[in-house]
């Protein structure tokens, strides 16, 4: 009788990070419920972390290698795929240029620390200036704003809610997709919590959504006006002396600059354009400038709009103008194990240094937007998309325009993707490249301990043995890197398992043992917050 075990692991298919307690008989999973122990997550639970297992066990999930034949699939081996998939790439570049083969990357790339660390020599062999991600379809306004304002793009304050009095939050929705950027699992009962001890929640919103609900207020924006309602609160904190920086003078630079900027946006002047009377404009700057743990957040909505640089770039202006930037109660920048953002770190970000080819539109930290994907592929020219990459990505169904990339996938020479279901983008590909499960492969989140809201680490253990012959996303990418490179003469060594890529910026000891030799695997804990000053 095949012995039933518990698995500790968190849930990777979002930011939130859940613990998990995971029962399985063999390969078989009885049940995923939340981890009660987990110091982070508490117990709670969303429906994604059930659906590990209908991912893990849907039968239309792909095993093995694709091969498009016509309107038919047949299954191939590995080294047939691996060597068309490299031939065919260098062919193209040859022919034509690097640039003619594009690559996107959609977000569960972030969620799999192979694909992290392995991505990255295969993304560098490519030598394309056609690589794009998701990035550029949500978050990418606050890395922006967090790179010209604190000098790098993960350098992103986060909302420390289990101290907070007085939330202000602008186009999010906690309550329904737990936090973005902002690893924040078990939102309910914090900010229960929150309105517990007198606390209040404000939302923003052109929609009563989830959080709306459960607010203490709600003001409706008329959808775009946002940096004008930003500006206006950014006026009255000049206009009514309500500045504390007092911890932060030191660092502070052009403050002058912003209030001559602030001047033409009184509340007078955007109640009409917002929808929200200066009364209430007027409220929330005092409230955010007198409450001595207070914050001002906003994600999505005021990001996927013509303003959403200036609107996350606003919303840092106001914690610092108000002095709630690196307190207790206001916002915090994370201390992970992994990836703690220090001076001189790397993947600081960059601004333009090249541009697309028809729309002449600028890259961001070498990608460029993925909304010129289609117009890269179907307009003729030195440097047309010819073949393209996938992986992990569904931009036909996720990217605006979908219509018009669906006829320009169509219309490639040959595609190929990383992904482990034929889905409305993979089904134009030539063959398809199928990775293991999330729980057939350890896993580290090496993005989301970045934003957590509260300093923490966990390392999660394989649960299910992936079936012989599969391949995992780090072993596929290696092997692709490792081929191509030998057809275009250059020398790469192929990197080794994920885990041993990685140091740890807490101790003096390298790589994960310095946490995992000493606490047992699938373990998670929390560790104090540091100030930054």
């Amino acid at each position: 009788m095949t012995e039933i075990q518990y698995h500790y692991r968190a849930c990777n298919l979002c930011e939130a990070i859940c613990g998990l307690e995971i029962k399985t008989e063999g390969k078989k999973i009885l049940s995923i419920k939340g981890d009660k122990k987990d110091p982070l997550s508490r117990g709670f639970i969303c429906p994604k972390g059930t659906a590990l297992q209908d991912i893990q066990e849907d039968p239309n999930r792909l095993h093995g290698p694709m091969k498009r034949i016509g309107d038919r699939w047949e299954s191939i081996d590995w080294e047939e795929a691996f060597e068309w998939v490299a031939t065919k790439i260098v062919e193209t570049q040859n022919k034509y240029s690097n640039d003619a083969v594009g690559i996107y990357l959609g977000n569960p790339n972030v969620h799999n620390y192979g694909s992290l660390t392995h991505g990255a020599p295969f993304s560098r062999i490519l030598r394309t200036k056609n690589q794009f991600s998701a990035t550029s379809l949500d978050q990418l306004p606050l890395q922006m704003a967090c790179y010209f304002m604190y000098g790098h793009q993960f350098l992103i304050p986060i909302p420390d809610i289990d101290n907070c009095d007085y939330f202000l939050m602008i186009g999010a929705n906690p309550m329904a997709s737990n936090g973005s950027l902002w690893t924040v699992p078990d939102f309910p009962a914090r900010v229960k919590a929150l309105q517990k001890r007198g606390g209040e929640l404000v939302v923003i919103d052109p929609r009563h959504t989830e959080t709306a609900a459960i607010a203490n207020a709600h003001h409706f924006v008329r959808p775009g006006s946002d940096a004008l309602l930003l500006f206006a609160i950014i006026n009255t904190l000049f206009e009514e002396d309500l500045l504390v920086t007092t911890h932060l003078s030191p660092y502070l630079a052009d403050v002058d600059t912003v209030k001559d900027v602030a001047k033409a946006f009184s509340p007078e002047k955007v109640s009409d354009i917002t929808g929200i009377a200066v009364e209430d404009i007027q409220q929330m700057a005092r409230k955010l400038a007198s409450t001595e743990r207070a914050i001002c957040y906003g994600r999505t909505g005021i990001s996927i709009q013509k303003y959403g640089g200036l609107c996350n770039w606003a919303i840092q202006v106001i914690n610092v103008l108000c002095g709630n930037l690196d307190v207790v109660g206001g916002t915090l920048v994370t201390h992970p194990a992994v990836g703690y953002v220090k001076p001189g770190e790397s993947g600081k970000g960059n601004f333009a240094r090249k541009h697309s080819r028809v729309s002449g539109l600028p890259s961001f930290s070498g990608e460029l937007p993925a909304t010129v994907m289609a117009e890269e592929m179907l307009t003729p020219g030195d440097g047309q998309i010819k073949g393209f990459i996938t992986m992990a990505g569904n931009p036909v169904l996720s990217a605006p325009n979908g219509v018009k990339l669906d006829a320009a996938l169509e219309s490639l020479d040959f595609m190929v993707a990383i992904d482990f279901y034929i889905n409305e983008t993979t089904r134009h590909a030539d063959i398809i490249l199928p990775p293991t499960a999330p729980l057939e492969h350890d896993h580290f989140d090496l993005a989301f301990f970045r934003f957590a809201t509260r300093n923490t680490v966990r390392f999660n253990e394989v649960v299910i043995a992936a079936d012989k012959g599969s391949k995992h996303d780090w072993e596929i990418l290696n092997e692709l890197t490792v081929r191509i490179a030998e057809k275009k003469n250059k020398k790469v060594q192929p990197l080794p398992e994920p885990a041993m890529l990685m140091d740890c910026n807490y101790s003096a000891k390298k790589r994960l043992t310095c946490f995992f030799g000493k606490f047992p695997g699938g373990a998670c804990y929390v560790y104090p917050y540091q100030l930054l000053a």
